[in-house]
């Protein structure tokens, strides 16, 4: 059956793959000239990057913990108006995350010059891989769904044949009885029962698979962040990171905090989104001078990174986090809500 441990053993995996793998894959010797930046006093740089370190902590653990205090903060209760609104601008910022903000950097990896012509420079490998991260992320979200009805909800029960062959007198009334006493209520309530179930599950899945999402781009630009040598570079990387954790990390809570996981589970998760970037940021100052983020294997390893991340954002984003609230009954009959949460949709993705 899968559960939290499942999701749990993935993202080790992927710490796996993104903390050993990918920083030691970006060390290969460049090929390619490259044009180094005026650097600053390097320890004025270090403490920019302790800095970064301290800014997108706060900011992430900030973001994903506020949707998780619904109970204690009324205005963040996924039942409450506000809270769409909210949720439509987080998932706005994530959606241009993946096409402004990755795409286009993963782009500029994949054709970058200092790569080989063949098999880089003859084929859209950035569409290609950020398309098959999107299919991948359809197929994980179908599995997963059919996998978890199939493991709650059981068939129909048969009725038992000695009722069927019952007398037509005695078989009328216990129908009728039936039906006018206890069937109908008894139908609706296993009916909102299994609504509310399946909710809870397309919930859990939406947030672990968000999550991984996220958690791929954030490694990827923690690196990169802590790799500069220039003060210049850091602070406009320093203030776009903030903003982005905080509200990547408020699109999470929310899901998170609907997907009604145990404390514990809620608490590992609200970390491991907290602590990716700043690790990233620790990683890139630890290799920042044997680095060369023009060397091919560093230029192939991040492009593909961006590409399938931006994928798997692009469809989370639309599908799981816009679709299903933008087409809920609860938006389609109210009017000014279905017009605040556009407005916030825009600005989030404005920014």
């Amino acid at each position: 059956m899968m559960n939290f441990q499942a999701c749990s053993n993935t993202i080790s995996n992927l710490f796996y793959v993104c903390f050993v793998l990918l920083p030691t894959m970006a060390l290969g010797d460049c090929t390619c000239d490259t044009i180094e930046a005026t650097k600053s006093d390097s320890i004025e740089v270090l403490h920019y990057k302790i800095g970064s370190i301290a800014s997108v902590l706060v900011a992430g653990a900030l973001g994903v913990s506020l949707p998780l205090l619904s109970k204690r903060i009324p205005t963040l209760n996924p039942k409450n108006d506000i809270f769409f609104m909210v949720k439509a601008f987080a998932a706005g910022v994530i959606l241009a995350t993946g096409f402004v903000h990755i795409l286009p950097e993963a782009y500029e990896s994949l054709t970058s010059p200092c790569l080989k012509e063949n098999p880089w420079g003859k084929f859209p490998f950035t569409g290609f891989v950020a398309m098959l991260s999107s299919i991948g992320t359809l197929m994980v979200d179908s599995f997963a769904t059919g996998f978890y009805h199939r493991q709650h909800f059981n068939p129909s029960k048969q009725v038992p044949a000695d009722d069927e062959e019952m007398g037509d007198e005695h078989a009328g009334h216990i129908h009728v009885h039936t039906h006018a006493t206890h069937g109908h209520a008894h139908g609706s309530a296993v009916s909102s029962e299994g609504s509310i179930t399946s909710d809870v599950i397309r919930q859990r899945i939406i947030s672990q698979v968000l999550e991984i999402g996220i958690v791929i781009h954030s490694v990827i630009i923690g690196i990169s962040l802590g790799t500069a040598g220039s003060i210049d570079t850091i602070k406009p990387l320093l203030v776009a990171l903030s903003f982005h954790q905080f509200f990547e990390g408020m699109g999470l809570g929310g899901c998170i905090s609907q997907a009604k996981f145990e404390s514990k589970s809620m608490a590992i998760m609200a970390t491991f989104f907290s602590l990716t970037t700043p690790i990233g940021i620790a990683i890139g100052m630890g290799v920042s001078s044997v680095y060369k983020e023009n060397s091919p294997t560093a230029l192939t390893v991040e492009g593909i990174f961006n590409s399938a991340s931006a994928g798997i954002l692009i469809y989370m984003a639309l599908v799981d986090l816009l679709a299903a609230d933008f087409m809920s009954p609860r938006l389609q009959k109210n009017l000014k809500l279905q017009l605040g949460a556009n407005i916030s949709l825009l600005l989030g993705a404005g920014y």
